[in-house]
């Protein structure tokens, strides 16, 4: 893939090496007098007690709760220092985004464009707290991509899919689940959470995730066309990569054995075939996975 030398994406949140930390806050003036009134009368005294009771044996300060400062804040060790192999991955992964980002303005009619959170380990979003074990996520409720860089290493080394254009097509099916909240499509499916059985809900979930593969395949085809990105091999990198992260084989190499109605992810079969449909074409509008023939 050449990209190497192009323009960088500036929508990247590197957090490598941080941790979790808590917020300390701040009160504001009329809580402030409050606590000062409280101090010196005797019911003051005890509630300052229990204060001190909950922050000694939960590591919490109920305070918080006044002051709206209950989530979690990120911050920088200041002294991460990654490998250049990682080095490397860092680069592409902003050229990449930015490519997104060019295809996606002409496309999508005021495009808000996503951030891009790089972490070790673990990390904090809108949606929650993950690891590394769960891979590149997209969360809805702050519009930002998740990568742990090892996960690409994962790629090439345990599920035998290298390459730079396979690491592309990871960054641009998670573009693809932003497509799909600042469409609204992400939304509908959310909400037939609870609607319908878990099995059918699942298959909601697949053509979700193909649909991602399929403006994956249409981020390629238009990347292609103006920057020439491909070489070689590049696009089998890709469907590669997609074969090896399908539902079936997944679970056929970690329990033996493949459950269809518990795939949310699709079959190798279905996110090549999606993907590639997405590459061929370059249509926005002939990825409607959710009332497709088949899948």
């Amino acid at each position: 893939m050449k990209w190497r030398g192009n323009r960088k994406s500036s929508n990247v949140d590197d957090r490598r090496g941080a941790s979790s930390g808590r917020s300390s806050g701040g009160l504001n003036p009329m809580l402030i007098g409050l606590i000062l009134k409280l101090v010196t009368s005797k019911k003051g005294l005890v509630i300052i007690a229990i204060v001190g009771a909950v922050m000694y044996f939960t590591g919490t300060n109920p305070l918080n709760l006044l002051t709206g400062n209950t989530n979690n804040q990120i911050q920088s060790s200041g002294s991460y220092k990654g490998t250049p192999e990682e080095k490397d991955l860092v680069d592409l992964t902003k050229r990449v985004l930015i490519s997104t980002e060019d295809v996606w303005n002409k496309l999508i009619p005021n495009y808000k464009e996503p951030i891009l959170v790089l972490f070790t380990g673990s990390v904090n979003s809108a949606c929650g707290s993950a690891s590394s074990a769960t891979g590149p996520f997209y969360c809805p409720g702050d519009d930002k991509l998740y990568i742990d860089l090892s996960f690409f290493q994962e790629m090439s080394r345990k599920l035998n899919a290298p390459g730079d254009f396979a690491q592309a097509y990871v960054i641009a099916h998670e573009v693809g689940h932003h497509i799909q909240n600042i469409t609204g499509i992400n939304r509908q499916v959310q909400q037939l959470r609870g609607k319908v059985s878990q099995t059918e809900y699942n298959r909601y979930s697949v053509m979700l995730e193909l649909q991602a593969d399929f403006y994956a395949g249409v981020w390629a085809h238009h990347s292609q066309k103006t920057d020439l990105i491909l070489e070689p091999g590049d696009l089998q990198e890709a469907l590669n990569a997609a074969n090896a992260i399908g539902d079936d084989r997944l679970q056929k190499q970690s329990t033996g054995r493949v459950v269809p109605d518990s795939f949310t992810h699709g079959t190798s079969a279905q996110r090549m075939r999606w993907f590639k449909k997405g590459y061929e074409t370059g249509d926005v509008n002939q990825g409607d996975t959710f009332n497709a023939d088949s899948l």
